[in-house]
């Protein structure tokens, strides 16, 4: 009865999917209006593209670019380590498709993650070939981890997280979530918190382990800091630059009206600031401008100069060498209810770090950098400009927590040298994966 059970669940989920395809394309024509990328390559999210000739692939999955930024650590090291194989990366937004393409270029393959429809993961796998899927951090699709298991395929979900809010939101697909969960190969957890949920979640307890976070191994070339330095000689040596890193829109007016308060204490401020969709480019940039300020963007002006107040990073990719640059730096989609954003970024750099009230996807990682004291949590805009004027007058206070951050990144780096382990081991064939 239970497995009938499950049958009809499946067959109920994949029906309301098929009957939701023509609300999901006008989403997608939706999406397109505002950023151009959701126009193209429609076909890819059904499992139509041209076939690669791939006898045998590794294939990973990231969502977008947050994902893909995690993931690159281990998947140049899954090219070293299988230099012989075929890599397949998917994504599912634009943003995410472009990383990939910035990253690797035409050395991967990569396609968008096909809809949750058997059909359509059916065609992508038979395209693929994969030996090994790798899913980064919280995708899991109750279809395409099914059919993985029917083409044998072995899942590893790696730098896996997940949140209570994300837990307590599977409602009625929670049963099919479970399964799925269950049918995957191993999962390198990030933390304890998120080992733990996996398992109220369902999964094997031999099959969950705490790995640790990818993002603590991110590589930062040795060209970073001279060309933060070269920056601030064209914007001025002594001024004080803060960036708010991936904005989002309800966050764009209480980051401007903070700079404002900000210039009144430091008339030669300086605010960068990365909206984190591209959409948001151009409307940044409008809104920067309607407050008065001498306003300069990547893509036209290339770098800010003496006079620029506000300077809009309008590009993706260049996040990070932007914080290297920065006296402080306000990761956002923690003002917003998003759950935050990569706060290791600037703090493996030995950038201060300040985050908003809401950081339920970087939890761990957040907590970890505020009890070291190398990041500061407002609880809420008002106290965003109070915070980094503080920050910004005491030198010494920036090198404290600079120095705290790095020692924190420092400490917990490894968690690719150990997914690469269980990927070794799972492509070996060797089952239960155990952890040496």
């Amino acid at each position: 009865m239970q497995r009938i059970g499950g049958a009809l669940r499946r067959y109920a989920y994949t029906l309301v999917l098929y009957l939701l395809t023509p609300v999901i394309l006008y989403r997608l024509a939706f999406r397109g209006l505002r950023a151009r990328g959701y126009f193209s390559r429609w076909f890819e999210r059904f499992g139509f593209f041209p076939d690669p000739a791939i006898r045998s692939s590794i294939w990973v999955h990231a969502v977008s670019v947050g994902e893909v930024n995690a993931a690159a650590p281990l998947i140049d090291a899954l090219r070293r380590q299988y230099a012989n194989h075929s890599f397949v990366i998917t994504t599912v937004t634009p943003t995410g498709s472009d990383r990939v393409r910035q990253l690797w270029g035409d050395s991967v393959f990569h396609v968008y993650l096909p809809y949750d429809l058997p059909g359509a993961i059916r065609r992508f796998l038979r395209r693929i070939r994969p030996s090994i899927a790798v899913i980064m951090e919280t995708e899991i699709w109750p279809n395409l981890f099914r059919q993985c298991d029917r083409a044998n395929v072995p899942i590893l979900i790696a730098n896996a997280r997940l949140s209570r809010k994300s837990l307590d939101g599977y409602g009625p697909v929670r049963p099919l979530v479970r399964a799925a969960i269950r049918s995957a190969t191993f999962i390198a957890a990030q933390s304890q918190r998120d080992a733990d949920r996996f398992l109220e979640l369902g999964a094997h307890a031999e099959r969950v382990r705490v790995v640790g976070n990818l993002k603590y191994d991110m590589h930062l070339p040795e060209t970073l800091k001279p060309q933060a330095a070269q920056w601030r000689s064209q914007w001025g040596v002594q001024r004080p630059v803060w960036i708010a890193a991936s904005t989002h829109e309800g966050e764009e007016l209480p980051v401007i009206e903070a700079h404002s308060h900000l210039l009144r204490r430091f008339p030669d401020a300086l605010l960068v600031v990365a909206p984190r969709h591209p959409e948001r480019f151009r409307p940044m940039v409008q809104l920067c401008r309607s407050y008065g300020f001498l306003t300069a963007c990547r893509s036209e002006d290339g770098l800010a100069g003496p006079e620029t107040q506000c300077f809009v990073l309008d590009t993706l990719g260049e996040l990070v060498p932007f914080c290297a640059a920065a006296d402080a730096a306000f990761v956002a989609g923690s003002l917003d209810p998003i759950g935050g954003h990569n706060v290791l970024e600037p703090a493996a750099l030995g950038i201060p770090v300040v985050v908003g009230p809401n950081t339920f996807n970087f939890t761990d990682v957040t907590e970890l950098l505020i009890e070291h004291g190398a990041c500061v949590r407002i609880e809420d805009a008002e106290t965003l400009a109070a915070t980094l004027q503080r920050l910004l007058s005491q030198p010494e206070l920036r090198q404290r927590m600079g120095d705290a951050a790095m020692a924190v990144v420092e400490s917990e780096r490894g968690a690719v040298t150990r997914t690469l382990e269980i990927v070794q081991r799972t492509m070996a064939g060797k089952f239960p994966v155990t952890l040496g």
